[in-house]
């Protein structure tokens, strides 16, 4: 991972889990992210250290819902994770150091309360910046806290016309914020490709609608999106960073090096990446076959939806399959972990 550093690419731990990220920091990482499903695992992988912290806010708080206790545990592992990279942050001055952490997936069709609940959370430590999904209420939610000087990164996000919506409307903030007087240097806002996910939901149509394509080619659905959005990004100039995330092979890692982009990579994928005999080199600007995606385009009308800029409109996003799927399962995980609070709740 160092080397990978070495070329150009941002490294970020796609969890933060405190062992796991504590590993990624000596390896080169200088971010982190989180998101219901993670904080779940996290918890549940270290109980030594969380149920005791769980147990504790019980006992405080003898009329908390089983949600505000939820809240309270996330807010309580997103403190400790950021601590771990605040170093990173001060010793850059703002730059790097970022833990992201999500609003409420509940949240999903209210901008005035994914704005409610971002202000809060962003408040837990200095280096937070705050996921909100890139549907038409999120990418306004987003926009209204960048106004704010609060950093975000757009999650539940998989397609071309969805990360220039939210590039475009974040740089709106970004104009909003410099105009009330929040200095450039605090502003550090991100849009992510789920690039496997995009490449999960391909696949299950070709699997429903028993569309035969060559299943390599199905690999390469993200990777052409990113690299098609970042030659946008650049021809425009958007002062968002595109990362990458939702890691389900390697060249989710080796066909996305260069400058000018973050790598969001779970542990056990960078610890595979690491042992593995891949050597890293800049690949991020080097086209995907013309091939490829011109089959992509021809088979599925959903890759052309995501490929293309004027592929979907904002009213679109939240109905796109990837994105039903992501959110669902984004809501199964925060219940997951609400289920975990009641099981000690009611013992």
């Amino acid at each position: 991972m160092h080397q990978t550093v070495a070329l150009g690419t941002e490294f970020w731990n796609d969890s933060c889990a405190l062992p796991e990220l504590k590993e990624a920091i000596e390896n080169g990482a200088v971010g982190a992210t989180s998101n219901p499903v993670i904080v779940g695992a996290a918890v549940s992988s270290d109980k030594v250290r969380w149920l005791p912290v769980l147990d504790r806010m019980l006992r405080e708080n003898p009329e908390d819902t089983e949600d505000d206790v939820t809240w309270k545990l996330i807010e309580a592992v997103a403190r400790e994770a950021a601590s771990l990279l605040l170093p990173i942050h001060e010793a850059t001055q703002g730059r790097h150091g970022f833990l992201c952490v999500q609003v409420s997936p509940k949240l999903y069709r209210s901008t005035e309360w994914m704005i409610e609940h971002g202000v809060t959370l962003a408040a837990l430590a200095p280096n937070i910046a705050i996921k909100c999904p890139s549907t038409q209420e999120g990418i306004a939610a987003m926009e209204e806290l960048m106004a704010r000087g609060i950093n975000v990164n757009a999650t539940v996000s998989f397609t071309v016309p969805q990360v220039l919506a939210t590039a475009e409307a974040l740089e709106r903030g970004i104009e909003r914020a410099l105009k009330s007087g929040i200095p450039r240097e605090r502003l550090h806002p991100y849009v992510t490709i789920m690039v496997g996910r995009l490449d999960d939901h391909l696949k299950r149509l070709a699997e429903r609608d028993a569309i035969l394509v060559d299943p390599g080619y199905l690999n390469w659905a993200g990777i052409a999106v990113f690299k098609r959005a970042r030659q946008l990004f650049l021809q425009r100039q958007y002062r968002s960073k595109l990362l990458a995330a939702a890691y389900r092979h390697h060249l989710h890692w080796s066909e996305l090096i260069g400058e000018d982009s973050i790598q969001s990579i779970p542990y056990t994928w960078w610890k595979q990446f690491n042992a593995s005999d891949i050597a890293p080199r800049k690949t991020l600007s080097e086209p995907v076959s013309s091939e490829i995606v011109e089959t992509l385009r021809r088979k599925f009308p959903d890759f052309v939806r995501a490929y293309d800029e004027e592929g979907m409109r904002p009213e679109d996003f939240a109905g796109y399959g990837a994105s039903v799927h992501t959110l669902r399962q984004f809501l199964g995980g925060y219940q997951q972990l609400v289920e975990w609070v009641r099981e000690r709740m009611l013992p």
